[in-house]
């Protein structure tokens, strides 16, 4: 009888386990779903965003590929800060016009780790990038005379790969990190993608080294990046100070500009989403913050760029009707 009691135990854990393993190999986003009056327009809205990101990017590296004036350094890494844009952005904005479209947010285990993976890739490239183009123009305004020679094309080229794979087995590591974790209960994500807050709030058990492991990641790849841009700026600033008033002050000014929008930006809501205490309230204003990074920045660049840049004006005037 004791026997048989045991044999009872272990097949209804056993149904138990095979039933936990079936929900946990998808996930449901939410995304927007707590204002389903606005699902179509939501659509409409993120559509047209899109093709901006596209056409505003493209734009962007088309100019600067083919036009003669914008063969600089600057304009390299304003290319490559381009084509990123759309990579990042392609990432999560065609799955949520899928979900908003579908009326369903089901996503496999596969597809969350692969999208979070690649989201988390190309956020560390970004924030790389965004150090590159500040030390670029760190170097073109306190020491023009070696400008050439210290951004010639074989050291642009290792600084932009170098941006781009640094990054790669970490994040890579992280993800699998992050997956390998036991989740139970619900499997809803409240979110409109993978990310790792979220995703840290369904899983099972003590979750702290996880938690230390996103903070120890969030300094090395947000904070130092941001330090070292800040680092950049006041040197450049520092320099500009000390030129005479009618040496190009508007002109070092003008060229910064562009590039200071943007880090604060991204820097600033990524900031407030990765380095923050982990809260169950307000979940719809991180997911709000999470636009700003995620879609907002992306969307705003080509438009921040080109206002403030004459030659970037000026190349978009020959190409554009």
């Amino acid at each position: 009888m004791q026997s048989r009691n045991v044999n009872l135990e272990r097949e209804d854990h056993l149904k138990i386990t095979e039933t936990n393993l079936t929900i946990m190999m998808e996930f449901v986003l939410l995304g927007f779903t707590d204002i389903p009056q606005f699902q179509w327009f939501l659509f409409g809205i993120f559509l047209v965003i899109y093709m901006i990101i596209l056409l505003g990017n493209g734009v962007i590296i088309l100019i600067t590929r083919v036009d003669a004036i914008l063969q600089t350094p600057m304009y390299f890494f304003l290319r490559n800060f381009s084509f990123l844009e759309i990579c990042y952005v392609s990432i999560t904005l065609p799955r949520m016009l899928m979900d908003l479209w579908t009326q369903k947010g089901t996503i496999s285990l596969f597809t969350c780790a692969t999208q979070m993976c690649f989201f988390l890739i190309l956020g560390t490239t970004e924030c790389f990038l965004l150090a590159v183009m500040a030390y670029d123009r760190c170097v073109a305004i306190c020491d023009p005379l070696h400008y050439p020679l210290v951004m010639c094309p074989e050291v642009r080229i290792r600084l932009v790969v170098a941006s781009w794979i640094s990054a790669v087995p970490v994040q890579i590591g992280q993800t699998c990190q992050i997956f390998s974790l036991p989740f139970c209960g619900s499997n809803t994500i409240n979110h409109f993608f993978c990310d790792i807050p979220p995703l840290l709030k369904l899983a099972c058990g003590d979750i702290f080294v996880n938690e230390m492991v996103v903070y120890i990641f969030g300094i090395l790849f947000v904070t130092v990046p941001f330090l070292l841009i800040l680092g950049f700026y006041i040197r450049i600033i520092s320099t500009i100070l000390k030129l005479p008033a009618n040496t190009g002050w508007t002109k070092a000014f003008s060229t910064c500009s562009s590039h200071i929008t943007v880090v604060l930006l991204f820097y600033g809501s990524a900031t407030v989403t990765y380095l923050k205490p982990k809260s169950n309230q307000h979940e719809g204003i991180d997911k709000m913050i999470s636009l700003f990074y995620t879609i907002l920045t992306p969307m705003v660049n080509p438009i921040i760029y080109s206002l403030r840049n004459k030659d970037v004006r000026k190349a978009m005037r020959k190409f554009l009707p």
